[in-house]
């Protein structure tokens, strides 16, 4: 589950990629936080955090904001979803990036429960990194496919049209 942050970070950067498509003008944190339905002041914070990782830049001066920088294709939603909420992995001991020995466990090449959880968390990080901002820009983006609850995106589909 991703945490309101990361849905604040992403409705942000979804209103500067439209207004990059459309105008390129920078954006004041007032009126990213009025399209995006954002409050200003968690906004401040998760706007510096995605500028610093070099995602967008801000613009000094009475006409001044934030801009896009990188293309919205070149933005992974996995590098976002770390950068905002941390490590992805269910488990610590299955995390690339964050590595940690389990605490109570005492073999992990024998652990049944990373056995299950790494199939399911492979299967997600499958999915996850194949996603980009660009996904979720308007009606021209990639079409979703529905398997009975799970929406899956084309990357996780065949051209049969099955879950592949």
């Amino acid at each position: 589950m991703i945490t309101q942050k990361m849905k604040y970070a992403l409705k942000a950067l979804i209103v500067l990629a439209e207004e990059a498509a459309e105008n390129a003008q920078p954006l004041r944190i007032e009126e990213i936080a009025l399209r995006s339905g954002a409050p200003k002041r968690f906004l401040e914070h998760i706007l510096l955090e995605i500028r610093n990782a070099g995602f967008i830049a801000s613009v000094r001066g009475r006409k001044g904001g934030y801009v896009m920088i990188k293309p919205p294709k070149a933005i992974a939603l996995s590098e976002l979803l770390r950068m905002i909420d941390g490590p992805i992995a269910p488990l610590p001991c299955l995390s690339r990036r964050a590595y940690q020995r389990c605490e109570d466990c005492t073999d992990e090449k024998t652990c049944r429960i990373r056995k299950v959880f790494a199939e399911v968390f492979w299967s997600y990080l499958l999915l996850i990194e194949s996603l980009t901002l660009e996904d979720l820009l308007g009606p021209g983006g990639p079409a979703e496919v529905v398997l009975g609850d799970a929406v899956l995106p084309p990357a996780a589909v065949s051209p049969t049209g099955t879950a592949g």
